[in-house]
């Protein structure tokens, strides 16, 4: 009745399996956002010290108002792009880790119905009973996750077309002014 020795090993082998692919994919995505930061930086530097030399041979007010003004939208849309580039670099981790949780979860699953059949097989048919609860409990509580996915894929989807939709306004905005 008691888990064999193989099979605490087999478990500690999975759950420890599981962490290092999650911390392997949280590292993969901060190296990601590492790079699109320092990019980010090197670029604004870059550009501000341009911008800086533009206006310079400024002539009047007016001109420097209006080199100013025109450095100011592609400012705006790398600052739009960077935002994008650093959402995607979450979503894509968040993704991984989902698809590595769920095979470990239905992986778990397998596990413990394969044990009731194993144990449902040599006991009582008061046991058989309770094992057979077990699984419907299992079954429900499979259904219920799927619904709750299916939920937070709408609301992850629900979220990339507001943020689309936010930066098409500003984009809109901008030009329009």
């Amino acid at each position: 009745m008691y888990p064999s020795t193989e099979q605490i090993v087999a478990a500690n082998k999975a759950a420890t399996d599981l962490v290092i692919s999650i911390a392997n994919i949280q590292v993969a995505a901060l190296e990601r956002f590492s790079a699109l930061t320092f990019n980010a930086t090197k670029s604004v530097c870059e550009d501000g010290l341009e911008q800086a030399k533009i206006l310079m041979g400024a002539k009047n007010a007016q001109e420097l108002i209006g080199l100013n003004s025109a450095a100011a939208q592609p400012s705006l849309e790398k600052a739009i792009a960077y935002s994008r580039s650093m959402y995607d670099v979450a979503l894509q981790a968040q993704r991984e880790m989902t698809k590595v949780l769920e095979a470990h979860a239905g992986e778990i699953s397998k596990g413990i119905l394969g044990s009731l059949d194993t144990r449902a097989m040599a006991t009582t048919p008061a046991s058989s009973a309770a094992a057979a609860a077990v699984k419907s409990a299992l079954a429900a509580a499979g259904s219920a996750y799927d619904s709750l996915s299916k939920i937070s894929k709408q609301a992850s989807e629900l979220t990339e077309a507001n943020f689309t939709a936010a930066i098409q306004g500003v984009k809109g905005r901008k030009k329009t002014a």
